[in-house]
């Protein structure tokens, strides 16, 4: 059996991992690099395998740097199934289309303004595209076996995550690997924690967080300090978010604090359509999150939602305090730039990042500290207070993650680790190597290991 780490190999973004056995080739995961304009690049550059000759896809979850690559592969001829959960292919369906959509119109908006070195700016896939692939979704509960080739048995257990996320393992050829996918918290606030996994002989494992322990911090205080402090000197709490998954424990984390009167009841607008159907989703997949179904749906019906343009536009003439949560979590494309064009350079306001930021994003760039960032081809100027927390962050960190790899019976006969920027993969591989004693590596980009 040969395995190839097509993505999420020395980076954080673009997971795919190709599997060969017998003849078959399943992806397993099928996301777009994000972040860097050299990260970017790559997504314009044809796979190492044709599409055709790909047998089917495995998901293990629905976030774009896992799935967004699925429009491309079937657009250039991939022919087979691609197997998820079921909250995975209802989420794919909300996040791929509006995906392609904003790129048809970042693209549209280059070539109006004439900003883009490219004549004409072009988008990577098209909305057509995406729901082009949609057909090809095939749902599978939690702890189902099945084949997505002959010879290749496969099944999901809970990663925590997102709803929908998985680990995926594999059998084929008498041995057995796992896939973590993205591992979720011990203790958050919407999601239950990852389920254990007791053998692997192979095991490829997240590290997005490898070299940190998120702060043991009370995230509901937190969260009621920055909102109390901004609306107290009448700005607004702008807060970039990532549509699945972030943007609905904001809405719980802000229902509780209002429910229980420590932050006053000012307006709340949820200002994506894709997140607004992924708020959705919470009362369909009660079994995927710790929800009871009354909190989820005060959660849900808590903020206003924002559907098309013209309200959007609106709410950037707003003076009065509010909360404004939009995509993208990076600030890497959506609503969420306008925003920041019209809060970003008041010092009343507060821009707000809860998660991850990948190097060469606008929000990576905040949280370093930039005074100017640079959007729609403009230098804006940011006079608005920048916090970053993580206490709100999906991923385990390192100690979490130990915890989950300390459930192993016994030590895989090697561990990948992948999905995380050089520094956090390091730290990850020296700690795994000194206090459980396993043997690990951190696999290039395009290299294959015969397993």
């Amino acid at each position: 059996m040969l395995l190839n780490f097509a993505g999420a190999a020395g980076t954080v973004t673009g997971s795919k991992y190709l599997i060969e056995s017998g003849g078959r080739r399943i992806l397993v995961d099928c996301g777009l690099f994000q972040g860097l304009k050299a990260l970017r690049l790559k997504n314009w550059s044809p796979l190492s395998v044709s599409p055709e000759a790909i047998d089917a896809v495995v998901l293990t979850h629905a976030h774009i740097d896992h799935s967004g690559y699925l429009p491309l592969l079937c657009r250039d001829g991939f022919k087979g199934p691609i197997f998820c959960t079921p909250a995975t292919e209802k989420l794919c369906a909300l996040l791929l289309p509006d995906a392609g959509r904003l790129q048809e119109e970042e693209a549209g908006y280059a070539n109006r303004r004439g900003y883009s070195k490219h004549h004409p700016a072009l988008p990577l896939f098209t909305e057509a595209d995406a729901r082009a692939c949609l057909s090809r979704f095939s749902a599978v509960p939690f702890g189902k076996k099945f084949e997505p080739a002959p010879s290749l048995l496969v099944s999901f257990s809970r990663a925590g995550h997102i709803l929908g996320a998985a680990c995926v393992r594999v059998r084929a050829e008498g041995k057995v690997i796992v896939f973590s996918g993205d591992l979720g918290r011990q203790n958050d606030l919407l999601m239950p924690p990852p389920e254990p996994i007791l053998h692997a002989d192979y095991l490829v494992v997240e590290s997005t967080y490898g070299a940190r322990v998120h702060e043991p911090v009370n995230v509901l205080e937190q969260l009621e300090g920055i909102i109390n402090a901004t609306i107290a000197r009448g700005g607004v709490v702008l807060v970039p978010s990532f549509a699945i998954g972030r943007a609905q424990v904001l809405l719980y984390a802000i229902y509780l604090l209002r429910k229980a009167n420590r932050i006053p009841h000012v307006p709340v607008y949820l200002n994506s359509p894709m997140a607004i159907s992924a708020t959705g989703l919470l009362s369909e997949f009660e079994s995927d999150h710790k929800l009871s179904a009354e909190d989820c749906a005060r959660a849900c019906e808590m903020a206003t939602y924002v559907r098309d343009a013209e309200e959007s536009k609106a709410l950037n003439e707003k003076k009065s305090p509010m909360i404004l949560i939009a995509a993208s979590g990076m600030i890497t494309g959506g609503r969420i730039l306008h925003h920041l064009k019209a809060f970003g350079p008041d010092s009343k306001n507060t821009i707000l990042l809860t998660g991850f930021q990948s190097a060469g994003t606008r929000g990576a760039a905040l949280a370093a500290g930039a005074k100017e960032i640079k959007i729609h081809g403009q230098l804006i100027t940011i006079a608005a207070e920048v916090i970053s927390i993580d206490s709100l962050s999906a991923h385990s960190d390192q100690e979490e993650i130990l915890s989950w790899l300390g459930k192993f019976k016994k030590a895989p006969q090697m561990t990948f680790i992948t999905h995380g920027e050089p520094l956090q993969a390091n730290a990850l591989e020296a700690v795994i190597s000194d206090r459980l004693g396993w043997r690990c590596r951190i696999p290039r980009e395009g290299e294959t290991v015969s397993l």
